[in-house]
């Protein structure tokens, strides 16, 4: 669980690099709009992100745990709050709050997950002590 919310929670910011090199078939194949970036990867993994304001809204498809999900990710200045439920009934809610280059992410789940993790620019993310 714990890797699927990292990815949930960056998969705004690893859209805009899967969108740039479709060339990969490990890289997912993205359709946009104005408004509207869906995507399909290689193994049939399925996410779409609409923005409508300071509101993203997100959706998708996990093969691995045959389920569907929903996120809504809000930003208010530096923070970010988000809260999402899957098909099979788990929750979670969290934020992210940018501090410079770095953005500082805490997130829990209704099936006992939690965690906190560092996003830099240059270092990629990793887990951050609690």
């Amino acid at each position: 669980m714990l890797n699927f919310l990292k990815f949930v929670f960056a998969s705004p910011m690893l859209l805009l690099a899967l969108e740039a090199s479709a060339q990969s078939p490990m890289l997912a194949n993205c359709t946009r709009s104005a408004n509207l970036l869906a995507c399909v990867d290689g193994q049939g993994n399925a996410y779409s992100v609409m923005t409508a304001g300071n509101t993203l809204y997100l959706r998708g498809f996990e093969v691995t745990g045959r389920r569907y999900w929903v996120q809504t990710t809000s930003r208010y200045g530096q923070l970010t709050f988000f809260t999402g439920i899957a098909s099979d009934g788990e929750s979670w809610v969290g934020y992210s709050r940018r501090v410079g280059w770095t953005t500082i992410n805490r997130f829990s789940s209704s099936g006992g997950s939690t965690g906190k993790f560092l996003c830099g620019r240059i270092s990629g993310c990793q887990d951050a002590p609690r």
